[in-house]
């Protein structure tokens, strides 16, 4: 089993550094500004090593070619080979190393056929684990340079726009509308915030995803721009921390542990045997007869072309799951995956599209409205602060709905832009005839707090607490279901010349709603269904919250009674999260550590369990399973832990594994 550390301290790793101001952060620590020079860059590299994950070293060939000889049943045939090599050619007047060449040629075959399979498969996966960037854009001698990743080391300021991959752990120094990407660390969807002075207290802090001037190694950048100083590079860093909760060596599987188990019984039965055999004869022949009769008696009991059978048998399958855009990286793992009676995944890009569109389109009573999806267009198209998912999926519906033209018939007047005390955004826009209209978005309960009336059908009247309640009945009911709520209102009385801040926000007529969700993909409900007629059940374990991961999961119908959190599994023994295991398919807001807890107590319990996952988080359950899968799009360390690897992050693609079982089972 492999070792979890358990004591990621992130207050201690991280706490100091993300609640120093700017100034006391860069004073304490004596960072320039200015970025380091070529000369002081090669001595920190030299001093603290190259920015890069020690486990990520890649197997030489050699690796590969002695576990395949040194597999039980060849370890078996070696050995009886050196008695063959006593009783056939030394003892004998005349040797004959008939036994011995075939023995051999059988020890040689399947060492081959595993070895290539694997080297190739391994090949062609570490082909998909490089980084999307190879190099990062740092400030080196006053100038704008790019590096390599692992040339990268403290003190190094490092410049992100959109798109850029983080390289390292960074404390930010500037920042403008900076929304970092950290599903890979924590299984959260949303995108994160980042400022350059953080709103927190230490006590405050009690996961990363309360880090709010850290930017963490292995995340990315959706919008924005920003400088960081890099804090914390390898193995170090929180990304190199989770890799190394992880001991070198995967558990045995079932598999392996059946080849062993008959491996170790056939040697009992020639410690056994051969003695018993020996003095049986030996009193009634010559002593060289007697050893001669008793080895053959070993080797008689010995199935010499099962590890031919084993090796051919799993290369077959690894070929043809080739075929059907997976990657086997271990071909143990192909018996594993036919197998398995529990498949446990993760949510995001797997049971969903891994894409947020707009879904409802309400007004204020609940009731699908073309001018609430009119309006919120209109504020997400002239915006030019962050464009994020919401923005795009609004747009996205906008011109679905054929409503895009409206935007020629607009121009923007001015922008309040979006920030996270206020959590609205503001658009000033006039018509054709010059009349200005003030459209705002953002969460429930801060449109409330800033409308006096409501529309409906065009008629405003004024808003009342029936109504306000009404209306948080309505965006419970709706959350509920999985869909993210924001609000949109409107004001149309605005006087020439005026000057739009936030005092602005007030006033307002409140329009309606619209509901974003990240859609489950089609093919989902369908693989599920198939998988469970051939007896898999799926267990979905997630980081993202528990509302959401309720809505998807009834859409593709996997059922629960309850959602278990990862809040509730730190309050249990292990005995009593197995019996919530037994009759729990969904858990939420879990850790990395939790994953892999799941996973051991389901192992434990006699089950075969596979595992499917792509994010950093997913490293030490993919380990600890039975059979470990991962997608290209993967990062590193995930595919590193993986046994399989799809080239296409869909359910159906295991299917070909559970239908063609017999290819597996030898």
């Amino acid at each position: 089993m492999p070792n979890l550390k358990e004591d990621l301290n992130i207050k201690e790793m991280y706490g100091k550094e993300c609640v120093l101001s700017k100034a006391d952060f860069i004073t304490q620590y004596n960072f320039s500004t200015n970025g380091l020079s070529s000369q002081e860059a090669q001595e920190l590299l030299h001093k603290n090593g190259v920015n890069q994950i020690s486990r990520a070293k890649s197997k030489k060939w050699y690796n590969y070619f002695f576990e395949s000889l040194l597999s039980p049943f060849n370890t078996i045939l070696l050995g009886i080979t050196l008695v063959l090599l006593y009783t056939d050619v030394i003892i004998p007047e005349t040797p004959s190393y008939a036994n011995i060449i075939v023995i051999l040629v059988l020890v040689a075959a399947s060492t081959l056929l595993e070895f290539f399979e694997e080297f190739r498969s391994n090949r062609a996966a570490e082909k998909l684990k490089e980084l999307v960037g190879t190099t990062a854009l740092v400030i080196r001698n006053g100038k704008e340079v790019k590096i390599p990743i692992h040339d990268i080391t403290i003190g190094d300021i490092v410049l992100l726009s959109s798109g850029s991959m983080i390289p390292a752990d960074l404390r930010i120094i500037e920042a403008k509308d900076l929304y970092v990407g950290q599903s890979s660390l924590t299984g959260e969807s949303d995108s994160v915030k980042k400022s350059v002075n953080s709103e927190l207290n230490l006590d405050d802090i009690n996961s990363i995803t309360d880090l709010d001037t850290i930017c963490f190694m292995g995340t990315n950048v959706i919008s924005g721009s920003a400088k960081g100083i890099v804090i914390k590079i390898a193995d170090d860093t929180y990304f190199g921390k989770i890799a190394h909760t992880l001991t070198t060596g995967k558990p045995q599987t079932a598999f392996q542990k059946g080849v062993q188990g008959i491996s170790k019984l056939l040697i009992k039965f020639m410690l056994i045997m051969i003695p018993i055999v020996f003095i049986l004869t030996a009193w009634k022949h010559e002593t060289l007869t007697a050893f001669t009769f008793a080895v053959a008696i070993a080797i008689g009991i010995t199935p010499l072309l099962l590890p031919v059978i084993l090796s051919s048998s799993l290369s077959k399958g690894a070929v043809k799951m080739s075929k059907k855009k997976t990657i086997v990286k271990s071909l143990d793992s192909i018996q594993s995956f036919g197998a398995m009676n529990i498949l446990c995944t993760d949510k995001t890009g797997t049971l969903t599209e891994d894409k947020i569109v707009l879904e409802k389109y309400l007004d204020i009573k609940g009731d699908e409205d073309i001018r609430v999806l009119k309006h919120a267009f209109l504020n997400s198209y002239f915006q030019t602060g962050l464009k994020g998912n919401i923005d795009e999926a609004v747009i996205a519906r906008g011109i679905e709905n054929k409503i895009d033209e409206l935007a020629s018939q607009y121009k923007k007047i001015d922008e309040i832009p979006f920030d996270f005390s206020r959590r609205r955004l503001s658009v000033i826009v006039s018509d054709k005839n010059g009349k200005k209209q003030m459209i705002t978005k953002g969460a429930v309960e801060e449109i409330l707090s800033i409308c006096t009336m409501v529309d409906y059908k065009g008629q405003v009247s004024p808003i009342t607490k029936e109504i306000k309640d009404n209306i948080k009945k309505i965006s419970k009911n709706l959350n509920k279901d999985g869909l993210r709520v924001v609000a949109v209102c409107q004001k149309n009385d605005i006087i020439e010349d005026t000057i739009f801040d936030v005092n602005s926000e007030k006033n307002m007529v409140l329009i309606g709603f619209i509901g974003f969700l990240d859609p489950p993909k089609e093919s989902a409900k369908v693989a599920i269904e198939k998988l469970n007629n051939y007896g898999i059940r799926i267990i979905v374990l997630t980081g993202d919250n528990a509302e959401v991961t309720r809505c998807i999961c009834n859409k593709v119908n996997i059922k629960s009674k309850k959602i278990i959190l990862g809040s509730d599994i730190d309050k249990l023994s292990d005995q009593a999260v197995l019996r919530l295991l037994r009759k729990t398919n969904i858990f939420a807001k879990l850790s990395p550590i939790q994953k892999a807890k799941i996973v051991r107590l389901l192992k434990e319990d006699g089950n075969i369990v596979g595992f499917m996952g792509d994010g950093i988080n997913d490293s030490p359950s993919l380990i600890n399973s039975d059979v470990g899968i991962s997608v290209d799009t993967a990062v590193d360390i995930a595919k590193e832990s993986a046994d399989i690897i799809l080239l296409e992050k869909d359910l159906n693609v295991l299917l070909d594994g559970v239908t063609e079982r017999k290819t597996y089972f030898c």
